[in-house]
């Protein structure tokens, strides 16, 4: 198969180049030891930060001792203008509250009421998508959320909230950066958290719009009239320790971190993929050979044909993470690989560093989805691939995800042939997901 080269890693890169890139593209920022490293340190004058690649640290901090890796506040500081106190931001008693409430939403019977619903968001997105030169991203998230608006809320993304919401959430995105200065800094609560004014005004108008959708849904639920989606079944469960449901200020801080996991890490994975299809012929009529045999109608056994194309999205995750790094906090003194841990140090795990890792992986760098049906493979799935986290806190989303990324990919795979276009090469930066710093422009025509 065909490898994008990866963007070129400097050796070293001193604290002014973090500090000055981190606003930009955290990602370029990386040196190349790092893909080779099981630990490494970063200083700062207000904090240290570990990066853990050794297996055993990952499931220290995410699976066998969540409750003492609390995630990091200083992530929460870039977020907190559109996530508010979401599950995605919370920890402790309050996380597990939420959780007990959101997770029946996505349990496997659940999933399959969703499929109708995809499945008509796939197909709205092959009648929509242009031929010719396209910038593939700005169509996948269009894609991605109409699949959250119709599961989710029931509506269409041709609805006018739903437009506004999708139209906010763009403007939204191109302007948060991964971390917001405020994580670099001790800054006392009553300091000015120094967003963008841009963040602020889209993440005030996505918020209000969202609590619109609540409001209205809350009357339906009252009423006996509403459908029975995500968002209703997520507002009449109650925690089954406490008793308590979400109230609407509470289902809009949810409901954003579902707008936010679900759309644009979908809408990140899904442009990459059909990316590195066109820059694999090959891989690409394989996928729309399994496409082919698809019904035109929902049918959620048929999925079972695409092992190929589920392969494909598995090794996109793998080489474009959608969230790229994850920040934890030790609660108490550590050691880690015969190194004392002060509490209160940051504890980065990065699936961005991982899924590339020279040690962990046989020829990290390239594009190889038959690597999932390898021997040689279980041992980095089970231990280095972090796509949607691990233990406790793995995304409650993650089966969602990867039937809706499967599903669109063959479907889009089987209406059109995708192609490169010279001089048009991506480069990955960090934002809020893995995007491309210009854009992904490919070329789309019919398939015959």
């Amino acid at each position: 198969m065909i490898a994008p080269k990866p963007t070129p890693r400097p050796d070293r890169v001193s604290l002014w180049r973090h500090l000055r890139l981190f606003r930009q593209d955290i990602l370029s920022a990386q040196p190349a030891r790092l893909y080779r490293a099981w630990m490494a340190e970063f200083r700062t004058p207000f904090f240290r930060s570990y990066l853990c690649n050794d297996p055993a640290l990952i499931a220290r901090v995410l699976t066998e001792r969540p409750d003492d890796f609390p995630k990091s506040n200083r992530i929460r500081e870039g977020l907190n203008p559109l996530l508010g106190n979401s599950v995605f931001v919370t920890n402790g008693a309050v996380w597990k509250h939420q959780r007990r409430i959101i997770d029946p939403a996505f349990e496997g019977g659940r999933l399959r009421d969703t499929l109708p619903a995809m499945w008509a968001a796939a197909d709205a997105a092959v009648a929509r998508l242009p031929l010719g030169t396209v910038e593939v991203e700005e169509e996948m998230s269009h894609a991605a959320a109409d699949v959250i608006f119709r599961t989710l809320f029931s509506i269409p993304i041709q609805h006018e909230t739903a437009q506004a919401v999708f139209h906010e959430f763009r403007a939204y995105q191109r302007t948060q950066p991964i971390l917001n200065i405020a994580a670099f800094l001790p800054l006392p609560r009553w300091f000015p958290r120094l967003h963008r004014r841009a963040t602020l005004r889209a993440a005030h108008r996505i918020r209000a719009l969202i609590t619109a959708m609540t409001e209205s849904r809350v009357r339906e639920i009252s009423a006996g009239t509403a459908p029975d989606d995500l968002a209703t079944k997520i507002m009449t469960t109650l925690d089954p320790e406490t008793g308590a449901g979400f109230d609407t200020a509470e289902m809009v801080d949810q409901v954003a971190i579902f707008f936010l996991a679900g759309h644009e890490t979908s809408a990140s994975a899904l442009s990459w993929a059909l990316y590195l299809l066109a820059c694999n012929p090959q891989a690409q009529a394989r996928v729309a050979a399994e496409a082919a045999s698809l019904p035109d109608t929902p049918d959620f056994s048929a999925l079972s044909r695409l092992k190929f194309t589920r392969d494909v999205f598995r090794e996109t995750l793998r080489l474009y993470p959608p969230v790229p790094m994850m920040v934890r906090e030790n609660a108490g003194p550590e050691t880690m690989r015969d190194r004392a841990i002060a509490p209160g140090a940051q504890i980065v795990l990065s699936p961005w560093h991982l899924h590339r890792h020279e040690r962990l992986w046989a020829d990290p760098d390239s594009f190889d989805p038959d690597r999932w049906s390898r021997e040689e493979t279980r041992a980095g799935a089970r231990d280095a691939y972090l796509p949607f986290s691990a233990g406790p806190r793995v995304c409650t989303g993650a089966g969602f995800a990867m039937v809706e990324g499967t599903l669109l990919l063959a479907l889009l795979t089987r209406a059109f042939r995708f192609d490169v276009v010279d001089g048009r090469t991506p480069v990955p930066v960090a934002h809020l997901t893995v995007r491309a710093k210009d854009g992904i422009w490919l070329k789309i025509s019919r398939r015959n």
